[in-house]
């Protein structure tokens, strides 16, 4: 899209582009970019309000903004411009977005699947071997001059089940990882998925199962959903009491999927061995409960945290708001939308 910067549709960026700083610059061929680093909702709203955004066709949003601007609700969607037509967000997970509202006002949005599900996959892995191992007491030991202090026996994985709850990219890729660990693989979805086979070429295809099977049979849960109304509180003291004893949990997708009081009754309670958590309920808060345990394996949420995949991500969501401003759509729409062409 040639010509003068007036004649350029606007991009508002919010937040900070750590990695891809040589394609967010050449953003400024085909639009005239706005970047907001700090401020509050308040002053966001107002200045959307007294016009400042009135040319902004895209915004491209990281996942720290929403310090800047709080939750993209039907609230703050409502004080969006009118010439807004795309949300583009940086990360797989988008709870920080009311999608709704957003479609009924004609604005696509998109987030940024495969380019996390290596990283995140690799965290998964990573959470459960420890959580098999019950890793932290001898690291806690060893740190304290113990040697291996009170470590108990672990668990092998050719020995366990492996149930991936959500077998989307993250829990594919997850699952290809354990299939070489020797994991006997199921999984559960909102329906089969087509063609699975092609994924596993080389081992063993999961087997799906409904959702009350996998609690019931498998000796590792895998949480791997995006957390919406459907699935907040998901699993709670119900769904641990029909699991198998002894059950080790990991979760790397969001913490409200799971009861955090149950999940630590369940964990005091032996009825899970131990738990591999990436996410949490209340984050940055962790339930002190859940941080005194042993059996518990805790990471700040850093599923996506390496360079390669933070710069994969922010590349994905500037190549998003270009074909935005030049083409009227996103290469990655959520799934609650379907594709629209949109005019710029």
């Amino acid at each position: 899209m040639a010509g003068s910067a007036a004649s350029k549709p606007g991009v508002l960026m919010l937040g900070i582009v750590h990695h891809a700083t040589a394609e967010f610059e050449k953003l400024s061929e085909v639009a005239e970019v706005e970047q907001v680093k700090s401020g509050t909702r308040e002053e966001f709203i107002r200045d959307c309000d007294s016009g400042k955004y009135a040319k902004v066709v895209a915004i491209s949003r990281t996942y720290d903004s929403v310090q800047i601007t709080g939750r993209f609700d039907a609230e703050l969607v409502s004080h969006l411009p009118p010439s807004v037509r795309f949300i583009s967000h940086n990360g797989a997970g988008y709870d920080q977005i009311d999608v709704q509202p957003c479609t009924e006002r004609n604005i696509s949005v998109s987030n940024t699947p495969k380019a996390v599900d290596a990283a995140t996959a690799n965290t998964a892995i990573f959470l459960m071997l420890g959580a098999l191992r019950r890793a932290w007491i001898p690291q806690q030991a060893v740190r304290a001059g113990e040697w291996r202090g009170a470590s108990p026996l672990g668990r092998d994985p050719h020995k366990l089940t492996l149930g991936i709850l959500g077998m989307g990219g993250i829990g594919t890729a997850t699952a290809q990882r354990a299939a070489a660990l020797g994991f006997k693989l199921q999984y559960h979805n909102r329906k089969p998925v087509a063609d699975l086979e092609k994924q596993f070429v080389t081992g063993q295809v999961p087997n799906y199962v409904g959702f009350e099977e996998l609690l019931k049979t498998s000796d590792v849960i895998s949480v791997h959903l995006p957390l919406g109304p459907a699935t907040q509180g998901l699993i709670g003291a119900r769904e641990f009491s029909q699991m198998r004893d002894k059950v080790v949990i990991v979760n790397t997708a969001r913490g409200a999927i799971i009861d955090e009081n149950a999940l630590s009754d369940s964990l005091e309670s032996g009825k899970v061995w131990s738990v591999g958590l990436d996410v949490y309920e209340k984050e940055p808060e962790i339930n002190p409960r859940l941080i005194k345990h042993p059996g518990a394996i805790l990471l700040p949420h850093i599923g996506t945290a390496t360079v390669d995949t933070q710069k994969e991500m922010e590349i994905l969501v500037i190549e998003n708001v270009k074909s935005a401003v030049t083409q009227g759509k996103l290469l990655t729409q959520v799934s609650e939308q379907k594709p629209t062409m949109a005019k710029v």
